[in-house]
């Protein structure tokens, strides 16, 4: 049996409506409808809901539509790896810093009679920008092809 026909099977048990049934797990009716006649699959989240809500296994959900986990295996691939995206992501934002602080001192010395000096030596400012978004964009894109190969 497929996810679609055990959710309509399993809320017909229960004589709820679409409508019953999308408001215990906090969804359109139209999503129920969807969910039900195959044209589309809920969360992981919405799966937990729809397990506790009728009794039955998440395993007997799951493996009762084969495009349903390909979906679910697909989407906690998304997540493998949180904390190297948020890594990389701060990498490259400390990049764009640093040459936003670069360029900012930059022209405030051109147009003011200040002169603003910037600590560090001029390797981290010339290239530290630099350095950091490329690295940051090279390990963005192997943890995307890390994603593809999982």
């Amino acid at each position: 049996m497929i996810f679609g026909e055990k959710l309509k099977t399993e809320r017909k048990k229960k004589e709820w409506s679409q409508e019953d049934l999308a408001a215990k797990l906090f969804v359109s009716r139209q999503s129920v409808s969807k969910w039900e006649n195959g044209q589309n699959y809920p969360s992981i989240e919405v799966i937990i809901n729809i397990s506790d809500l009728f009794g039955v296994t998440i395993d007997e959900l799951l493996r009762s539509d084969e495009e349903l986990t390909k979906k679910v295996i697909s989407d906690s691939k998304k997540l493998a790896y949180p904390r190297l995206k948020v890594l990389f992501d701060v990498l490259f934002l400390v990049g764009v810093a640093l040459l936003v602080i670069k360029l900012g001192v930059l022209l405030l010395n051109k147009v003011t009679p200040w002169d603003i000096a910037l600590f560090g030596g001029k390797f981290l400012w010339n290239f530290g920008s630099l350095i950091l978004m490329v690295g940051a964009g090279i390990g963005s894109g192997i943890l995307k092809e890390k994603y593809k190969q999982d």
